[in-house]
């Protein structure tokens, strides 16, 4: 019981902190005329992914290296597949051409370079698969160009800007620090609670990280793309979950592999990214081949069901 506690302790300080510090972030981007999709890749996405960063940073301190990897390979499948599929069943998700050409496209080499650097075993036939710290690098190289690419995006002339909750300079830095406060001891809290959960229900802290710390961890998301698909900002609905994904890989994991290197079990965790593969690839052909720049409630419910599908043989099998 005190382990259950502990973890929703945490979950909740979690949610709480991501939430202000997305609000008070979002709010001073809008001071300065920043457009939606620009807050949504990179504000939002890494205020929505600050749950993943501080749980893989406490996985790795505290020796659990198996709920970091599987948290970002979780996370990333439960976004689009889970996150996504509800957001449109609520409410369609409209999605820019360049979002479809551009974006959606990095988020699936976000995916494939994980794998490419994952696979020692693999690729080069090593005996252990870790991703290094040199991989980690790698990883912040390709975040820096991203970063690149979204600041050029800033630059373009701002159309249609939505209004946001704006608050006053003092007040936006309050909630961005106490959402940083929230996210590290909720962050604790939260990998303290499920690694003691995994040992007492005989499950693998590879399937807990998949499992309960990748939902737990994507609820922002979930939120932020509900009330925005709902707000008719599908900018930083799309933006948020595609973002989230590009950082949880690049930024993320290229932060806790260059502090520490991940070790990468291939014969399991590829099962995983290959699910995260496929369900990039499918976010590109629902808004393509399905329906037309949208991702409508029929491809809302197919996504809803493919996650509880995959839920269902990792929890099985």
């Amino acid at each position: 019981m005190m382990d259950i506690l502990w973890f929703g302790i945490g979950l909740v300080m979690v949610l709480l902190g991501a939430n202000g510090l997305v609000g008070g972030a979002s709010s001073i981007a809008k001071m300065l005329n920043v457009p939606d999709l620009v807050i949504g890749l990179t504000i939002v996405a890494l205020g929505t992914s600050s749950p993943e960063l501080v749980a893989n940073y406490f996985s790795v301190m505290e020796g659990k290296p198996d709920i970091a990897v599987g948290n970002i390979l979780g996370s990333n499948i439960a976004n689009i597949l889970l996150i996504l599929g509800i957001t449109a069943i609520i409410y369609p998700v409209n999605v820019q051409s360049s979002t479809i050409w551009k974006e959606i496209p990095l988020c699936l080499l976000a995916a494939l370079v994980l794998f490419v650097v994952a696979n020692d075993q693999w690729l080069d036939g090593s005996p252990e698969g870790w991703i290094s710290r040199t991989d980690g690098m790698v990883l912040l190289g390709f975040m820096a160009i991203f970063m690149v690419y979204t600041f050029e995006i800033a630059k373009k002339p701002t159309v249609g800007i939505e209004d946001v909750s704006m608050m006053p300079l003092w007040k936006s830095i309050l909630f961005i620090a106490g959402g940083l406060a929230g996210l590290f001891w909720g962050g604790k809290f939260f990998v303290d609670g499920a690694s003691s959960m995994a040992r007492s229900w005989g499950a693998s802290e590879r399937v807990i990280g998949l499992t309960v710390v990748a939902i737990g961890t994507s609820l922002p998301e979930l939120a932020t793309s509900v009330i925005a698909a709902r707000q008719k900002k599908a900018d930083i609905a799309i933006g948020n979950v595609v973002g989230s994904n590009i950082f949880n890989v690049f930024f993320i994991l290229g932060t806790v592999s260059t502090i520490k290197p991940l070790p990468y079990h291939a014969a399991e965790s590829n099962k995983d990214a290959f699910v995260m593969i496929a369900a990039s690839i499918a976010l590109f052909v629902a808004t393509r081949i399905f329906s037309r720049n949208q991702i409508g409630r029929t491809e809302g419910v197919i996504f809803a069901a493919s996650y509880g599908v995959y839920l269902f043989w990792l929890l099985l099998f």
